[in-house]
């Protein structure tokens, strides 16, 4: 006989079930002699409050309070039918307003019994879904009429802009941003500008370009005075040195210093194998190799102002300061 998937993915779920339920017959083993567990459900919601908490010595009137509390429905119309589990038969009914002072041990329920209310207010609240249909809300809907003669809206401001160009759309607009985005992105990751775009010296950022045909991948301009990036911003540093690297403190060694062409935005670049894999690269740029690194995020490109060398050997993540700790 072959076996369909559809049976093995039962037998699968069957046996997650299985693992998932293997200590319910011990779950209420740890509580309390007197803590009592219960389900409290509804006639008129759906929505089920699973493993409430309550004591023996609690009384029905200290039940139907917080059934109040979580239902709206006042004690003095709730008609309570006691179950062994949530959909099971009804071995007790308490009428309104009948046995308060009674203790909720009297009734021997077991941990996980199901305590029903049937709300018998006729003008209930909660009647016909009003707590949890959300359909019966009233949505407010504006006329295109009214929308369209309102200020600062998304579309007042298209037909302004639309007024200032012709050309211009809302789809463009948005098409355009995600570019200037992108272009700032690889701009702020690489150095590199995206065809199209240009460095604007007095504003420091990606800007579009003018003229559209510029070169696929240009070198961005520095700022003005700018020299972080020339052979001074390496002169602290030396191959081998231990060293700590910002943002994160990340400690590892110097294995390399000299410019990227790659990289496309000139300068020097700080090539560091780090100590734990925090990295982006294994020493590569585009296929050229210019350290080995032993893993994948083993190794870094920094600016020589967030590298610092020093006395920074390799954390011992186990090592401890405290005396108090073994």
């Amino acid at each position: 006989m072959t076996t369909s998937s559809s049976t093995i993915k039962n037998k699968d779920l069957l046996a997650l079930k299985a693992y998932i339920t293997a200590a319910d017959a011990t779950q209420y083993d740890s509580l309390a002699a007197t803590t009592l567990v219960l389900d409290l459900t509804h006639s008129n919601l759906s929505q089920r409050h699973a493993e409430i908490r309550f004591d023996k010595h609690d009384t029905v009137d200290c039940l139907r309070q917080k059934i109040h509390q979580k239902t709206g429905t006042p004690p003095h119309m709730q008609h309570l039918q006691l179950k062994t589990t949530a959909g099971g038969s009804i071995f007790y009914e308490i009428l309104p307003e009948m046995e308060s002072e009674k203790k909720l041990g009297f009734y021997n329920l077991p941990h996980g019994a199901n305590v029903h209310c049937v709300d018998i207010n006729p003008h209930s609240s909660s009647a016909g879904g009003a707590y949890e249909n959300t359909a019966l809300v009233e949505k407010y809907k504006m006329s295109e009429e009214e929308y369209d003669k309102r200020k600062g809206t998304l579309r007042d401001w298209g037909r302004q802009k639309k007024e200032e160009n012709p050309d211009f759309s809302l789809a463009k607009h948005a098409r355009e941003h995600a570019q200037l985005a992108e272009a700032r992105r690889l701009y702020k990751e690489s150095g590199s500008v995206k065809e199209g775009f240009e460095f604007d010296e007095s504003s420091g950022l990606i800007i579009r370009a003018e003229n559209e045909s510029a070169n696929a991948i240009q070198t961005a301009k520095p700022k003005s005075g700018e020299v972080e990036y020339g052979p001074e911003s390496t002169q602290h540093l030396s191959l081998h040195d231990r060293c700590q690297v910002q943002p994160g403190s990340r400690r590892g060694e110097i294995a390399y210093i000299g410019q990227i062409d790659e990289l496309g935005s000139g300068g020097y670049w700080i090539g560091v194998i780090l100590d734990e894999p925090l990295g982006k690269t294994d020493g590569c740029v585009n296929s050229v190799r210019y350290f080995e690194a032993p893993g994948p995020n083993r190794g870094g490109f920094f600016r020589g102002k967030n590298v610092e060398a020093g006395d920074f050997p390799e954390i011992d993540i186990f090592a401890s300061d405290s005396e108090d700790e073994l």
